[in-house]
């Protein structure tokens, strides 16, 4: 839903409550008046608080996105150089590893062709 068309229903829906209440309210004609500005100026304020909080999102979402589009090149190169540095730091343990797995392998067939083979 667009923000323009959410501000114009809930202006509309507020002015048409506002003008319910007033012609429903049993009132004398100097207190009806009295009513009518009391609302509108408050109409107004809520109007103009709605306007400020909405310039003020706005304004958030635009400072966000300018902050995101200069900050995430460098925290991609920041990842990119963390996985590189990472990679680095295991690749000795890795190797390590690969020699450690072959020469258990290795033990595991020694270990099979001296155990004795059942008859049949």
């Amino acid at each position: 839903m667009k923000a323009k068309t959410f501000f114009t229903g809930l202006g509309v829906g507020l002015v048409t409550g506002m003008v319910a209440t007033i012609i429903t309210a049993p009132q004398a004609g100097k207190q009806l008046r009295s009513t009518i500005i009391r609302n509108a100026t408050t109409f107004k304020d809520q109007l103009i608080d709605v306007k400020n909080e909405t310039s003020n999102v706005k304004q958030s979402i635009i400072t966000f996105t300018e902050e995101t589009k200069n900050n995430m090149p460098k925290i991609i190169n920041d990842l990119k150089e963390t996985i590189v540095t990472f990679k680095n730091e295991i690749e000795p343990e890795t190797e390590k590893l690969k020699q450690e797995i072959e020469n258990l392998q290795n033990s595991i067939n020694e270990i099979e062709k001296n155990i004795p083979q059942p008859r049949k």
